[in-house]
């Protein structure tokens, strides 16, 4: 089904940086035609044209496996030529510079390229040096922007056109998540109130700027809550300790069962995945009915092919 709004002719994205820049009608017109692939896709349509003549290289400094391989599917899907660059099989493990790198990449004409870097801005930082349309796919702590369209549409699915209103709760590792920076962005866009809790030592400085409410004690705030989204603790991004150790965090912030008990009666969960199972989430929530963890990662594919049709459109 289509949601939100009419659709209508927007202006056309050159690039997908983040979520905070982009207009909300872009964000309504992505999401409905993710929803029109999803629906074709499941009255059995597996080939579009909308990528027939494009070339889009996928370049992941970082691993992946539900971003990289959602994205694959879409390419493939839309009929697009795929060119995945491995790192250590590219000139850069020669001594190459990344300049350099990606000025060889302008002049093969790539026209899309899809990129995951540990350095925030990295995305924008390379658009200086390529005629191609960027997309984000994740940079150092700063935005996960086509995560946050998939956990949105999600969230419309399960509870209708209009999200305005509803109540969500993201826990965890805030401070480390780039997910969380755009999830909020996106759900402020569209009318949902966010509070978020987790350690101190895990919290962004200044992050009641974002709008958001602040809870250090879970139970508050998922008081009443539809929506509890769980964050993984990214051990790679933390030099040093954060919390005591992982049995005191999953004590006093892993999502359990005995937690939802608090929140509202149609609460769901969802999770941008890795899991680490028995920390900030149990395996009894994780594999329950309310949580859309593998609904997420379905729509991941849907939402990637909708970014890249709304790049050309």
């Amino acid at each position: 089904m289509l949601i939100f709004l009419n659709r209508g002719e927007f202006e056309i994205i050159n690039n997908l940086f983040g979520i905070k820049d982009l207009p909300r009608e872009e964000i309504v017109k992505i999401l409905n035609f993710a929803a029109e692939f999803k629906r074709e896709f499941v009255n059995g349509k597996r080939c579009f044209d909308n990528l027939c003549g494009k070339t889009v290289a996928l370049m992941f400094f970082e691993n992946s496996t539900r971003t990289r391989v959602s994205f694959e599917l879409a390419v493939k899907h839309l009929g697009g030529v795929l060119i995945n660059i491995s790192l250590g099989e590219s000139s850069i493990s020669k001594g190459e510079s990344l300049v350099d790198t990606f000025k060889t990449i302008d002049a093969m004409k790539i026209d899309v390229v899809v990129v995951r870097h540990e350095a925030s801005g990295f995305p924008l930082y390379i658009s200086k040096f390529l005629s191609a349309k960027i997309i984000n796919a994740g940079d150092g702590l700063n935005e996960h922007p086509t995560q946050a369209l998939v956990d949105a549409m999600t969230l419309i699915e399960r509870f209708g056109s209009n999200i305005k209103g509803l109540k969500i709760a993201i826990i965890g590792d805030i401070l480390h998540s780039r997910v969380a920076r755009s999830d909020i962005y996106i759900f402020d866009k569209l009318g949902a109130k966010v509070v978020v809790s987790g350690p101190l030592t895990l919290m962004p400085v200044g992050i009641e700027n974002f709008g958001v409410k602040v809870y250090g004690d879970p139970k508050i705030a998922v008081k009443e809550c539809d929506v509890v989204i769980a964050l993984r603790i990214q051990k790679e991004r933390q030099k040093k300790g954060f919390f005591p150790s992982e049995s005191e965090f999953s004590k006093f912030f892993g999502v359990n069962q005995e937690l939802l008990e608090g929140a509202s009666s149609r609460v769901i969960f969802m999770h941008p995945g890795p899991a680490n199972r028995n920390l900030e989430v149990t395996s009894e929530v994780l594999n329950s009915e309310i949580s859309l963890k593998d609904i997420q990662v379905t729509n991941g594919m849907f939402v990637r092919m909708s970014v890249l049709k709304n790049l050309f459109k």
